[in-house]
């Protein structure tokens, strides 16, 4: 078995056909069929199965993939270290954020990231599951993630890089965007655009709420906080967000709340970080946590 051979089953699996494999990968066709069918062979079990929609991975199939992906992981991190130097760093890093965090941040890191790098590929996941998150990090396919609560025990090194203030988003005209800080206790009887019921941005309003006394009444669910944002800005209803999670031009429906709801923000590492998570980290430290100085009222 061959890492091109892993690398190739995933596209299948990724893309649900050797066609759109071939091209994602920029190979011929019956090279990749050729792949499977020899890494199939090998293993002595069948990887994918036909069906009206495509190919799809049999259930020892998708055990494959999971080691499968993390063993072509780690091959490019290698590949990256090795081949890093002074001024030169190539290869992929993997980067997931927890829902609302780093919104503003995070790009501006990976930009400056990618000047000093430009042979660097980077994908970053915005995942609202925080099972999710775990998930993904147990498998030891994310070089980075920016996230609320600390990680698995002993699968990364935890960094704290601020506290996100969050913030309450009103629509225009509202009674409360005259007050510089918005008690909680004040939004009783509000309709409220929250989020999917998993995600821990949901949780966070959860808990205020129930802190606070509040009885909502949950008018949207919705995945996105630039989203929520612009329907609370639209007057749909209420919606609590990080700081940062605020979409430039939307600023001015935005207060911040009292008691004084936030959340620490944590970088979590991989153990044995090489120079690009590195890179990273260092950048993410010299980017501004935002408080609610940042929203007071336009006059």
């Amino acid at each position: 078995m061959s890492l091109r051979q892993y690398e190739y089953a995933l596209a299948v699996a990724e893309e649900g056909s050797v066609t759109a494999a071939a091209e994602l990968l920029h190979v011929a066709q019956p090279s990749v069929s050729q792949q499977i069918r020899s890494l199939e062979r090998e293993l002595g079990v069948q990887l994918f199965a036909r069906t009206p929609t495509g190919l799809v991975p049999t259930v020892v199939g998708r055990a494959f993939l999971r080691e499968a992906e993390v063993a072509v992981s780690a091959s490019r991190r290698a590949r990256a270290t090795a081949r890093a130097g002074a001024d030169e760093l190539e290869g992929e890093l993997l980067v997931a954020a927890q829902m609302g965090l780093g919104t503003r941040q995070l790009p501006s890191a990976l930009a400056a990231l990618r000047r000093r790098f430009p042979r660097l590929e980077v994908t970053v996941f915005e995942e609202p599951n925080p099972a999710e998150l775990e998930r993904l990090g147990r498998r030891g396919v994310l070089d980075l993630v920016l996230a609320a609560a600390p990680c698995e025990e002993g699968a990364a090194d935890a960094h704290h890089l601020g506290d996100e203030e969050f913030v309450v988003v009103l629509g225009a005209g509202h009674r409360l965007l005259a007050a510089d800080r918005v008690e909680l206790g004040e939004l009783e009887g509000e309709p409220w655009v929250r989020f999917d019921r998993d995600s821990a941005l949901d949780g966070v309003l959860r808990d205020v709420l129930r802190d606070n006394g509040l009885t909502p009444t949950t008018v949207a669910r919705v995945s996105q906080t630039a989203t929520a944002v612009r329907w609370a800005a639209h007057g749909l209803g209420v919606t609590l967000v990080p700081a940062s999670a605020v979409p430039p031009g939307h600023e001015h429906f935005a207060r911040p709340v009292f008691p004084v709801v936030s959340q620490p923000v944590l970088a979590a590492v991989r153990r044995g970080a090489g120079p690009a998570e590195t890179a990273l980290l260092e950048l993410l430290r010299q980017e501004t946590w935002h408080k609610s100085a940042f929203f007071a009222p336009v006059s």
